[in-house]
């Protein structure tokens, strides 16, 4: 049950030849890479290089048809396919036996993974009390977010107060350190401590749904706040103070900051509804009925979003292809909530995620699901494809990354969250297209849905979130075996969608 560390690729040992054979082995892969003399000895670009290149492009048509048209357009609907855009109907034979709706959205914030839960969450309770709109409040996890990302942050700062300011780990825990965006564990995190509330009981705000400048004040906060513990660490430790004192002493003084975080919050959120107090909600069915309901937030969760799958029984399985499947991974330091529950991800085949989602979606399941969303997409269209641009054709390059070379390379990782909602298949049963549910509002895509290939989802498709009922029961054993292989804090599996 304990954490290991994930395995290092070892340096290569220098090679000596001892033999005419291993030279010769050597010979033919060297011959076929083409070596040749620079023009430049020294690495610099000069006017050569430019001439040279000139010479022969200028006398290319396709390149110049290329610069005539690319210089006065955009590429993307230029280059946009039109053979995909026949092709990525927006039709499918599996879908959900009930429509949720408003389509809803995050507008300019970073909130995708709370609107994907709270989309898949509402269609049991909107098909249960049989609502035609509902919403639940996305600001209300946002506000509990957002304060337990900031002490989660100061608490780093005093566990690592030891560490030089130009650490790599301070450095990277003190760049993005409160995003909008989180993981599946990280909601439920949330959800089990402060459970649910409709968006009437805590709605939205100026700064729920323009949170830049929210975030750039607490940043701001933040950092300063971490320089003062870190200060104080080193004034105590340096006075031979007991460690006892000195983390009783930090944690005092971070709590009397961290209540400048509190106000800054309830003053641009508005203070949230108690987690253990009960509030009134009132709503209107779809025969025109009005209901009451009556409880805490907590009690709300209880009772409108743990059947037929609670959040809590549910996890994420990943398509890493750096990493070994059948294997359960963390990431070090990654977390919202202190002392919560740990982001875990079983690694496993594109095509055993592909399986999940059809038997979600045959099993009435929305799909929380996270992915690069920005990559081979079209907002407008609302469609993901990686035959969408002719990028290739138009330009006579070769995309050559394969997915576990992108996120090698910080090309790809995941970026946002959204909702599966149906599937297209074709006769012997293979996935050819997924109805996605998106959080950007009703005029992106069609009506607010995208259409994604299956093609686009292996490439793309970095996580789905299935409860333990419907996945497959090798996977849930990895899981809940708890031997995870620790990452980085700064690996890609580690972006928050």
């Amino acid at each position: 049950m304990g954490n290991t560390n994930s395995s290092v690729i070892p340096t290569p040992t220098k090679t000596s030849f001892d033999d005419k054979d291993e030279m010769l082995e050597l010979a033919d892969p060297l011959s076929a890479m083409h070596i040749a003399q620079p023009l430049s000895s020294d690495g610099s670009l000069t006017l050569g290089h430019i001439a040279s290149w000139e010479a022969s492009s200028s006398t290319d048509p396709k390149i110049r048809l290329a610069r005539t048209i690319f210089s006065q357009s955009d590429i993307r609907s230029v280059l946009s396919s039109r053979s995909a855009r026949i092709a990525d109907q927006h039709i499918f034979n599996h879908v959900l036996d009930f429509k949720t709706g408003p389509i809803t959205n995050q507008k300019s914030s970073g909130r995708c993974w709370l609107f994907a839960t709270t989309n898949v969450i509402r269609y049991g309770i909107m098909k249960r009390l049989k609502l035609k709109d509902f919403q639940l409040s996305q600001s209300y996890l946002f506000f509990w977010d957002k304060l337990n990302k900031s002490n989660y942050y100061l608490e780093l700062m005093i566990e690592h107060a030891e560490l030089p300011i130009d650490d790599r780990l301070i450095t990277h825990l003190s760049g993005d350190l409160i995003s909008d965006g989180g993981q599946w564990d990280m909601v439920v995190n949330l959800i089990e401590t402060y459970g649910l509330v409709p968006q009437s009981a805590y709605p939205e705000s100026t700064h729920s749904s323009l949170s830049g400048p929210l975030n750039a004040l607490l940043k701001t906060k933040l950092r300063e706040h971490a320089l003062i513990l870190r200060t104080l660490a080193d004034t105590l430790r340096s006075a031979h103070v007991r460690e006892e004192t000195v983390m009783a002493t930090l944690r005092a003084k971070k709590e009397e900051l961290m209540k400048e975080v509190y106000n800054i919050m309830t003053a641009t959120l508005g203070v949230p509804p108690n987690p253990n107090k009960r509030f009134v909600w009132e709503y209107i069915d779809a025969e025109e009925k009005v209901g009451r309901w009556e409880g805490s937030p907590k009690d709300f969760f209880e009772q409108f979003a743990t059947k037929p799958f609670s959040p809590v029984d549910s996890f994420s399985l990943i398509n890493d292809p750096r990493n070994e499947y059948s294997k359960l991974y963390t990431v070090d330091k990654l977390g919202n909530i202190w002392g919560g529950r740990p982001i875990l991800y079983v690694n496993t085949e594109i095509e055993n995620m592909k399986a999940t989602v059809v038997r979600m979606i045959k099993a009435g399941q929305p799909v929380f699901f996270g992915c690069d969303v920005g990559k081979f997409s079209d907002r407008d269209a609302g469609v993901m494809d990686t035959a969408f641009f002719e990028y290739e054709n138009a330009f006579d390059i070769k995309l050559g990354l394969n997915k576990a070379d992108r996120l090698q390379i910080c090309e790809s990782a995941m970026t946002h969250a959204m909702v599966i909602s149906g599937v297209h298949l074709d006769p012997s049963g293979k996935p050819v297209r997924y109805k996605v549910e998106n959080s950007w509002g009703e005029t992106a895509g069609k009506d607010g849905y995208f259409v994604m290939t299956d093609a686009w989802f292996e490439q793309y498709v970095y996580q789905v979130v299935v409860p333990k009922a419907l996945a497959p029961k090798d996977l849930v054993a990895v899981f809940e075996s708890g031997n995870k292989i620790v990452l980085p804090a700064w690996d890609p599996m580690g972006a928050l969608a």
